[in-house]
């Protein structure tokens, strides 16, 4: 038997733990911030006071004007050529900034106040639906406001008052008291495909009214939990268009359109620790709300 000690080796320093990333937080993207002057114009507007500010996290979907309409040039003659010809396409940048700009002419911005603890400011985005004043936006947008200030693309500030709202499908519609305005387009969101181009249209941080941003279609049929300070508690929210477009707050409500200027979604939350993760509602799911108000 030996009496010599075996000596042990030491133990091996413990590996680290890998630890996961947390989830994103997916939430409203409509902002909140204290007291503060309104622009004078809906094309006037202070970027300074809101920056400042505290704001809500939460996101909308944009879309830059990247994306054209294709259009085909003639064909190179077979027997000229000697080889069958090739269809060229070629974009037009001018196509879209005319789809942007006639999309443009139907979204509004949207200041809520309310009173509770102190008066709050809350900003969010909208568009036009039919011509005599009836507006389509977040019901999250909306919800608790003791008055609503619609910042039209004429520059005019009018007050709004809720007609209906939805919060399960976080939608509403809201009426100023106007008559001529350009109404959006509506497509059909069923038709809607991963991969296509879009734009949404809002006031991101509640003062850059008129941004334009794009991206794509990254997914349809997604569901989500959203919270925040907006909404108040978390909501279950399904059959969302997810894009890739940015997405900030002080959007929501803002339509999403695609290349054609046809309005396929509303923005409604974005996530506040990722890029490039923003949904919509689809259209679709708004037109019998709609119907049952123009009808």
């Amino acid at each position: 038997m030996l009496d010599k000690e075996i000596a042990q080796p030491e133990a091996a320093a413990a590996e680290p733990v890998p630890v996961p990333a947390p989830e994103p937080v997916l939430e409203p993207n409509a902002v909140t911030v204290g007291p503060r002057s309104r622009p004078t114009s809906f094309k006037a507007i202070a970027a300074a006071a809101i920056l400042s500010a505290t704001v809500a996290s939460g996101m909308t979907v944009g879309a830059v004007a990247v994306f054209g309409r294709l259009t085909p040039s003639a064909p190179t003659s077979p027997a000229a050529a000697g080889t069958t010809a090739n269809l060229v396409v070629s974009s037009t940048a001018s196509d879209t900034a005319s789809i942007v700009a006639q999309a443009e002419k139907s979204v509004v911005t949207i200041t809520s106040t309310s009173a509770g603890g102190g008066t709050s400011t809350g900003v969010g985005s909208g568009f036009v639906v039919s011509s005599n004043g009836l507006i389509l936006t977040n019901a999250h947008v909306v919800s608790g406001a003791q008055s609503l200030t619609v910042d039209l693309p004429d520059g005019r500030q009018l007050p709004a008052t809720v007609v209906t709202a939805d919060s399960a499908a976080d939608l509403a519609l809201i009426r100023v008291s106007a008559t001529g305005l350009t109404a959006a387009t509506l497509g059909d969101s069923s038709a809607v495909q991963v991969g296509q181009a879009v734009f949404a249209i809002g006031t991101p941080l509640g003062e850059y009214a008129d941004t334009v941003t794009g991206g794509i279609i990254s997914a349809t049929g997604r569901s989500i939990t959203v919270s925040g300070e907006v909404r108040g508690q978390s909501e279950d929210l399904s059959g969302l268009l997810q894009t890739d477009a940015a997405i900030n707050p002080g959007n929501s409500g803002g339509p999403l359109i695609d290349a054609t200027g046809k309005v396929i979604g509303i923005v409604t939350a974005g996530s506040g620790s990722a890029q490039g993760l923003g949904f919509a509602i689809p259209i679709n799911v708004a037109k019998t709300l709609i119907a049952q108000q123009v009808a």
